[in-house]
């Protein structure tokens, strides 16, 4: 199985170190440290790591606004320490897109679980995303090809399912998918329209 590569964060070198230590003998690749939340995200950026751990409490950026860039830019989730189990802190991290969370003083035994429970958690949020916008192409070429439909009934007299046709035939004889089909049968319609119309 490949190693797991985790990037930690934490403005205490002793922890780091600690940290280093415990996910090395877990068996993880620790492809990088650092002392604060902006440093974790750039270095995210460049690494790519499968996995950030970092501390709620940094400088410069914290744990929850580094995790909130991370989430946004989908680099990769996020695994937040703290030595606070203040449910406020805990619902901000949720709302920045934490996927999980432990509380310090943690021992070796409990890290594995934790970052095993947030990639798996990680991995189901990106299928569903997947899904969500695999679902939204889907609607988005069905509206696209519904209207190119209604303008070859319009235009060339087609049933609606020889317009259907049509744009399927299209599609296979150019190699290109129904929705740039649609879309350039929309276009076409539309630049024509704009030529017929009287000019004042």
């Amino acid at each position: 199985m490949k190693r797991k590569r985790i990037l930690i964060a934490d403005d205490e070198s002793i922890i780091l170190m600690d940290l280093r230590e415990m996910l090395t003998n877990l068996g993880y690749l620790v492809v990088g440290e650092a002392n604060d939340g902006q440093s974790a995200v750039n270095m995210a950026r460049e690494l790519r790591p499968d996995l950030v751990v970092m501390d709620i409490k940094m400088p410069d950026m914290d744990g929850i606004e580094a995790a909130r860039v991370l989430t946004a830019e989908k680099i990769a989730p996020v695994l937040l320490l703290t030595a606070y189990s203040q449910q406020d802190l805990i619902e901000q991290a949720r709302e920045a897109g934490v996927v999980g969370y432990l509380v310090k003083p943690f021992r070796e035994s409990n890290l594995a679980p934790a970052i095993e429970i947030t990639l798996a958690r990680f991995d189901e949020f990106q299928v569903v995303q997947k899904e969500v916008d695999d679902l939204k192409e889907a609607l988005e070429t069905r509206k696209l090809v519904d209207r190119a439909k209604g303008i070859l009934m319009d235009s060339q007299g087609l049933s609606e399912q020889e317009a259907f046709r049509r744009i399927q035939k299209m599609s296979m004889n150019t190699r290109r998918a129904m929705k740039e089909i649609a879309e350039a049968i929309i276009l076409t319609h539309d630049v024509e329209g704009e030529k017929q119309q009287p000019t004042s």
